[in-house]
């Protein structure tokens, strides 16, 4: 990993109506839109899915680096979350994000291990710690076979 700080730069083209393109230097273009709740067409990533994606992508890197560092197998982690946007006082904001994970190891491994490194991947993701929303995990360990 580079020191820190790190620093990351994305451009976004729009106009009055139709796709808004996202781009990154080394990256392809990603359309996006307003999602169907927002009167979009619904057909592609919004910025709220890409908010609750960029925290369910960021669990799984985070407790790879957490398992990796501690020597940790582990051979599947599927991680579904589910953000709940609302209003707070006239601002529209995401509220709360749930995690739903689910880790698959191999016969014998230590589940109580699992256990406390799926909580510390949670604390630790870079993604949550920069949210207003409190992120609340869910987590199931199941062996191989």
């Amino acid at each position: 990993m580079q020191s820190f700080p790190h620093h990351y730069e994305v451009s976004a083209t729009g106009s009055g109506t139709g796709d808004i393109f996202i781009r990154s230097a080394d990256l392809p273009e990603w359309p996006t839109n307003a999602p169907a709740e927002f009167d979009g067409p619904g057909d592609r990533w919004s910025p709220e899915t890409m908010l609750v994606g960029a925290v369910a992508n960021c669990y799984i890197l985070t407790f790879r680096a957490i398992a990796t560092a501690s020597q940790f197998p582990w051979t599947d982690l599927q991680c579904s979350a589910s953000g709940l946007l609302d209003r707070v006082d006239r601002v529209t904001q995401f509220t709360a994000i749930q995690l739903d994970v689910k880790l698959t190891v191999p016969v014998g491994t230590d589940r109580d291990k699992a256990e406390r490194l799926l909580a510390k991947a949670e604390q630790a993701c870079l993604i949550t710690s920069s949210l207003k929303a409190h992120a609340e995990l869910t987590a199931e360990v199941v062996e191989a076979g």
